[in-house]
């Protein structure tokens, strides 16, 4: 069976899949969080067109909330940038969004309960599950599977203190909007959790009993990938990212590239305008021979990164 979990991990960090407005705080007291600030010095590139430029930015989208990740090459470029893009709405709207396809497509018939879809192997790891990420077994009793799973693994991410709040994104849309900067996305909240929704009811409840197994076990390899990101080096970010996917090649092609695919022709549009864009998406996106800069770079745009490789 893939290794669902690190495909979760990897969505909820770096591909921008965050099931924002679903997961709720874990129960229990939690640890005290980390003091001690850690500076980050992640990659940025700049895209150049005859009219316009394009900064890219990729966020890791929970983080604990000590990581400092700003910089003045990167300050300056939100300063001189109009329009901010982003993956979804982050927005208000964007959060009543979330709720209606969770009431949509989230929910399991009434008379249906999580637990009762589970064998007795299953049902002890989904047992573990709960205590090792502290979310109320009442959040999850009426939830789907797939729904289920997002909200176990970012529920996991909350109690070692990465918050969506500390999350790249989440700041810069805050900054944002504070400046009364143009807005935009590249996919409706609909389109991204979407992905993430196995249409075979079968399907759904194996990839479930997967991801039960790994919960526990995940939270380094998710240090590992931050760590890759806080330092810029985008290669270990796409290798840790293939590490997450190699077992689910048809996720990678779904998470991975061909939303880098629509992206790029979203931002041929937009690198035809008068503008300077502040691009923000999930990590993985930017990382590889077939991330953003390399497809962009492909279309004959004049793509530098800032700083250089350390």
């Amino acid at each position: 069976m893939a290794d669902i979990r690190r495909a979760l991990c990897a969505a909820v960090l770096a591909c921008g899949l965050t099931g924002a407005g679903v997961a709720q705080a874990p129960d229990g007291p939690q640890p005290a969080p980390v003091i001690a600030a850690i500076k980050a010095h992640p990659a940025l590139w700049v895209v150049h067109s005859k009219t316009a430029a394009a900064w890219l930015f990729g966020s890791i989208h929970l983080l604990p909330p000590n990581i400092d990740w700003h910089s003045a090459a990167i300050d300056s470029a939100m300063a001189a940038s109009d329009i901010f893009v982003f993956e979804a709405p982050l927005d208000d709207a964007g959060q009543q969004e979330t709720q209606a396809f969770v009431q949509a497509h989230g929910m399991l018939p009434p008379d249906v309960a999580l637990p009762s879809l589970l064998d007795a192997q299953a049902s002890k790891d989904y047992r573990a599950a709960l205590a090792s990420s502290h979310v109320p077994p009442s959040t999850l009793v009426h939830l789907r599977p797939w729904l289920a799973a997002i909200v176990l693994a970012t529920g996991s991410m909350q109690n070692a203190h990465y918050s969506p709040a500390a999350g790249v994104d989440r700041q810069i849309y805050t900054l944002a909007i504070g400046q009364r900067k143009q807005v935009d996305t590249f996919e409706t909240v609909d389109q991204q959790l979407a992905l993430l929704m196995p249409k075979d009811t079968r399907l759904e409840v194996e990839e479930f009993d997967a991801s039960l197994k790994e919960l526990t076990t995940g939270m380094g390899q998710v240090g590992e990938l931050v760590d890759a990101w806080s330092e810029g080096r985008t290669d270990d970010v796409a290798r840790q990212l293939n590490a997450g996917l190699a077992d689910t090649p048809g996720a990678m092609k779904l998470l991975i590239y061909d939303r880098n695919a629509r992206w790029a022709e979203r931002m041929a549009a937009m690198l035809a305008t008068h503008h300077t864009y502040f691009v923000t998406v999930g990590a993985g996106h930017l990382a590889g021979p077939r991330g953003l800069p390399a497809l962009l770079a492909a279309r004959g745009y004049r793509v530098e990164r800032t700083p250089p490789n350390p």
